[in-house]
């Protein structure tokens, strides 16, 4: 569980901004190991991408044109690095706001000469209300975000319609927006908005959820939930 998940409970202008909104994320910065810090200093210039509040071209960011797959809270970045080097033909771009993790994950690029990776750090919302362009994302990917288990903080979960609706904008018609959890009642919840969403179908309606798809790694929350009987549920929905 990481990063930038957050939404609803939000005030809006009249153009669809967010003015206010409760978000779903607690910003954890943590101590630097100096392999971290050391990889922010030296690498972030060639493989992060500061917030600028402007629209970003992603075949400018990448130097190519290539499938473009996204993730919300990649953590310590293990699996975004382990996906972009199983599909060096596909861009990957990892948006968290944990600091730690950013520069694990920039340390981790390196070690294994990746160049389809690119970073962001910062609130995921934003990211995907300014940054990307419409139809842009070929593979939105949100795995294991924060729960928010009790009652009363279920409106800190990130899956909201509203931000259904901005995911829903950023992919490309046929893209996949894919959601991993290894609580039930948030897998419910998920099921529940996504299936109300407009603009979206289910890849696997007769299941309601997904088998494990090839590309996604085992992450360390899934294998301690499995060590714990949890289950872990994938949805992955099309958009229109």
């Amino acid at each position: 569980m990481s990063q930038s998940k957050d939404v609803n409970d939000a005030e809006f202008t009249e153009d669809g901004k967010y003015m206010r909104r409760i978000r779903s994320f607690v910003r954890r910065e943590g101590r630097l190991s100096n392999r971290q810090q050391r990889a922010l200093d030296e690498l972030w210039p060639s493989y992060g991408l500061d917030y600028s509040g402007e629209r970003v071209e992603l075949s400018e960011l990448f130097g190519r044109q290539a499938n473009t797959v996204v993730e919300i809270g990649f953590g310590m970045g293990a699996s975004l690095v382990a996906m972009a080097k199983a599909a060096p033909e596909i861009n990957f771009l990892g948006i968290e706001v944990h600091r730690p993790g950013v520069g694990a994950c920039l340390a981790d690029v390196e070690d294994e000469a990746l160049t389809n990776v690119r970073t962001m750090e910062h609130d995921a919302v934003e990211v995907l209300q300014n940054t990307l362009a419409e139809n842009s994302v070929d593979r939105l990917q949100l795995f294991f975000p924060d729960p928010w288990h009790k009652k009363r903080h279920h409106k800190r979960r990130i899956v909201q319609p509203e931000f259904v609706a901005m995911v829903q904008r950023v992919l490309k018609p046929g893209g996949v927006f894919h959601m991993a959890t290894d609580w039930e009642n948030y897998a419910e919840h998920m099921l529940e908005v996504m299936t109300e969403a407009p603009g979206f179908s289910n890849q696997h309606p007769d299941t309601s959820y997904a088998p494990r798809p090839d590309y996604r790694p085992l992450t360390k929350f899934e294998k301690r939930g499995q060590r714990l009987g949890h289950g872990v549920w994938d949805l992955l929905f099309e958009a229109k």
